[in-house]
């Protein structure tokens, strides 16, 4: 569903201290400098969010896309995903095109929290700790990453289920959210949803996102 009517929307809400995952620009057109050298790290990542997302669904964890609109300033999430699918990203949306069930937040700029309303819909969710997953890992999920750690999310970034143009700059992004922001990078291979979701009860700072 499209989250832009957060507000007015009903939404299924989960107990304060709940985890969501997000996927980060994996409905993607793939049409600009250095696409061909992440288009296949993006499909690596694609099959261990996909699996993430598989684990979502059975424990009951909110699925919530935050995607580039490409500068399909009037588009909503059918057109996004159609945009996307003529062009480069086809095998992405193949792979994972979002669910009726599944969250649609449209960003206009790199960080997931900017100008958008994952603000109020994480909140009415309740959830305060997240998973990000995506590309780029040294782009729009740091800087998502960076808005959320501002906010007291708790972070895990699995190593595998993010995606850069380079190696390299992978790395040092990774890097970089674990320890300026205490985030959790192990890949998916080495800890599951469910081992994260129940790595920590919720305590009384949940109540309180921002």
């Amino acid at each position: 569903m499209d989250a832009g009517d957060a507000d007015s929307a009903e939404i299924d809400g989960c107990a304060p201290g709940a985890a969501g995952l997000l996927i980060i620009d994996m409905i993607n057109a793939l049409d600009f400098e250095g696409a061909d050298a992440l288009k296949d790290r993006a499909l690596a990542a694609a099959d261990a969010i996909a699996d993430l997302r598989g684990q979502a669904d059975a424990l009951g964890v909110p699925v919530v896309y935050v995607n580039d609109n490409y500068g399909q300033w009037h588009s909503e999430r059918s057109r996004i995903v159609e945009h996307c699918r003529k062009l480069g990203g086809a095998e992405l949306v193949r792979r994972l095109a979002p669910r009726d069930g599944d969250y649609f937040v449209i960003k206009p700029q790199v960080s997931g929290f900017y100008a958008t309303n994952l603000p109020v819909l994480l909140p009415k969710l309740g959830v305060s700790r997240l998973v990000l997953t995506g590309v780029a890992a040294d782009i729009c999920v740091l800087f998502t990453a960076a808005d959320a750690h501002m906010r007291a999310y708790e972070l895990w970034v699995p190593a595998d289920a993010v995606a850069s143009s380079a190696p390299e700059h992978q790395g040092w992004a990774l890097e970089i959210m674990r320890k300026a922001m205490a985030a959790e990078t192990r890949p998916t291979s080495e800890m599951d949803l469910q081992a994260w979701v129940e790595a920590r009860a919720p305590g009384p700072a949940d109540h309180h996102r921002r």
